[in-house]
């Protein structure tokens, strides 16, 4: 068969099976009882089972019958085992999985059903605990029920999906049959908790918070935006690029530490870094500014890989993509020029301010300029096209110029950059805070200036917000800001080179009809 012919055979023995699975299911709903029923309660779990009687040695064979341990499991029937009068399966939930031994002396009409059954169905057994010949924790069968039929099959390769886009499209059998899918999205979940945990600790103290996710005017971030209309009220609006001018308009209001796990927006490109929905933590903490702000990432960086993988040698010692990262050394601060002069020797100190000096810089490097950037934007655009993928250890870059940082303080003793840094990992962007700026006529100026930008052709930069200018002229406190990629954190924690691999149901373009 050429390789041409063989996705149709598939395909045409894919259909033969669901047919005959059909079949088995029309049998079902002609029975007695129903074809899915829904009044079997577990009580224990695979996993928990598979830790809780772990020792070979404490509980082997015979402590197990003496136990007489009664249990009652559900799940997916992962693997079938027929012979003749006693058979074995494994049961998977959403711990783990576990071996049933089943008994036809035991079991009667539901052992000979049993043997129809197929792999992906969905099973209850009760039973007691005891150990196989080979030393395997298992479940001896005193009842066993067919609860979901499963009408199409597993793949053949039941112990993991190896083509990467069936793995995203189809997420629900990449969580059945992979182990290290699974694995990555508990771990999502528990960084996830430890963040919440630790921020809102003493003596901490922050409060978690909910901002609208349809904004009237897009703002926060220099991003384009998703558009959408407010049919009743005949409006456009547009899905938020971050929550910031929400939230620090919660602590222009009093709530003097407040963070948002939440949900963004930005209509952009898709890569391995990139989707066009994506997962923040922004948080915002009165009396503080960026140095503080840095302190506390990094605090809560160790403290999550320490708390994490406590279990490891090395707990600080991470790997993402061969790549060996450090967080137990300080991480290093570096101001944004001096990470420029580092790469590029041929940028002298005295051209760092300089526009014209660096749009030829920026020619020699292939870097795009248009009319409207100033010194501080040709000088980000170097630092990204030169440097910031050289940041393999955690760096926090600062001092970025106030042209790219239309929402951070300036510095007191040099106006032209602002109390802004973000951290590096690796070569990627993870998190991006400054000390906000609080003064409303610079923050009204500043919005004037990305409506000129906006004019001249840039489509990312900011609106004017004329209410949070008016939130800002009732005073707002002395204040550090905070976002992190969650997404890409969890890259680094999970070790995965894809933004997708992290994401339970990433963005893919629509999938063409058969």
């Amino acid at each position: 068969m050429s390789s041409n012919e063989q996705p149709a055979a598939q395909a045409v023995d894919e259909n033969y099976v669901i047919a005959e699975r059909r079949e088995k299911l029309r049998a079902l709903r002609d029975g007695d009882g129903p074809a899915f029923p829904n009044d079997f309660r577990p009580d224990a779990l695979a996993g928990e089972l598979q830790f809780e009687f772990a020792d070979g040695g404490r509980w082997d064979a015979a402590a197990l019958e003496a136990l007489g341990r009664r249990v009652r499991i559900a799940g997916r029937l992962l693997a079938k085992r027929v012979m003749g009068k006693a058979s074995f399966a494994k049961v998977l939930d959403r711990s783990g999985d576990i071996q049933v031994f089943l008994q036809a002396t035991a079991l009667g009409d539901a052992y000979d059903a049993f043997k129809g059954w197929d792999v992906g169905d969905i099973v209850a057994a009760e039973g007691v605990l005891m150990r196989t010949r080979t030393g395997e924790l298992s479940v001896r069968a005193e009842s066993l029920r067919l609860l979901t039929k499963s009408l199409r099959p597993l793949p053949d390769k039941w112990h993991g999906l190896t083509d990467t886009e069936t793995r995203y499209r189809q997420r629900y059998v990449d969580l059945i049959v992979t182990p290290e899918s699974r694995a990555v999205f508990q771990l999502r979940s528990r960084i996830i908790r430890y963040i919440r945990d630790y921020l809102e600790a003493a003596p901490r103290g922050f409060m978690e918070v909910e901002t609208p996710m349809m904004h009237p005017i897009p703002g926060g971030a220099t991003a384009r935006p998703f558009v959408t209309h407010h049919n009743a009220l005949d409006l456009q609006m547009y899905l938020r690029i971050a929550p910031e001018l929400y939230l620090k308009r919660l602590v222009v209001g009093g709530f003097d530490r407040v963070y948002e796990i939440n949900r963004s927006f930005r209509n952009e490109g898709v890569s391995t870094r990139h989707n066009p929905e994506f997962t923040m933590l922004e948080l915002y903490q009165a009396y503080a500014d960026c140095n503080d702000i840095m302190d506390l990432t990094e605090d809560m960086l160790r403290s999550m890989a320490a708390t994490l993988f406590a279990d490891r040698d090395q707990p600080l010692q991470l790997s993402w993509e061969g790549v060996a990262v450090d967080l137990d050394t300080p991480f290093r601060r570096l101001p944004l020029a001096q990470a420029v002069l580092e790469r590029n020797p041929e940028i002298g100190e005295h051209e760092l301010r300089d526009r014209e000096a660096l749009a030829r810089h920026c020619e020699r490097l292939g870097i795009h300029v248009k009319p409207g950037y100033g010194w501080g934007k040709l000088l980000l655009e170097i630092f990204e096209k030169t440097a910031e993928h050289l940041l393999v250890d955690p760096t926090f870059i600062t001092a970025y110029p106030a042209e790219v940082s239309p929402l951070a303080r300036r510095n007191d003793a040099d106006p032209e950059i602002t109390d802004r840094f973000e951290l590096f990992v690796a070569g990627r962007e993870l998190a991006n805070g400054f000390s906000e700026l609080n003064d409303a006529e610079d923050q009204a100026e500043r919005f004037r200036a990305q409506v000129s930008a906006k004019d001249e052709g840039d489509d990312e930069a900011m609106h004017f917000d004329a209410d949070y200018i008016r939130a800002l002229e009732y005073g707002m406190p002395p204040t550090g800001g905070l976002g992190v990629g969650i997404d890409r954190l969890v890259m680094l924690f999970a070790d995965r080179g894809s933004i997708r691999d992290v994401l339970l149901f990433p963005y893919l373009r629509p999938e063409t009809p058969n």
